[in-house]
């Protein structure tokens, strides 16, 4: 594993955000939701594809706090622009568990 040094960590801007509206992806090579998620006044809404269907419904992930990397660049996926990437631990099999806060917090507080 490459080590990062802490002036490199400071440049990745994660922030807390709320799922305000998951839809299906039919045209995702592997099973994904588009994500439409609240990251408040400062950031805005921005987009994400999630391969997180395994474990999630659309119904489970509305009204979900996330953290999400924000300032990527924007990411093609099949004919959607992705302009975040929801964080999350990968197992077995891509078995994908979001990252989240176990208390509610402001949309667009900085992890760090």
């Amino acid at each position: 594993m490459e080590t990062i040094n802490w002036a490199d960590f400071e440049k990745v801007e994660m922030r807390v955000g709320t799922i305000i509206e998951a839809n299906d992806f039919p045209k995702a090579n592997k099973p994904a939701y588009h994500l439409t998620i609240d990251f408040g006044a400062e950031i805005g809404v921005k987009k994400s594809s999630a391969q997180i269907t395994m474990r999630y419904t659309k119904e489970d992930l509305v009204g979900k706090q996330i953290i999400a990397v924000v300032n990527f660049p924007v990411k093609q996926i099949g004919n959607f622009m992705s302009e975040c990437l929801v964080l999350g631990s990968v197992g077995d099999n891509n078995d994908i568990v979001l990252l989240s806060s176990d208390l509610k917090v402001e949309n667009g507080l900085r992890i760090g």
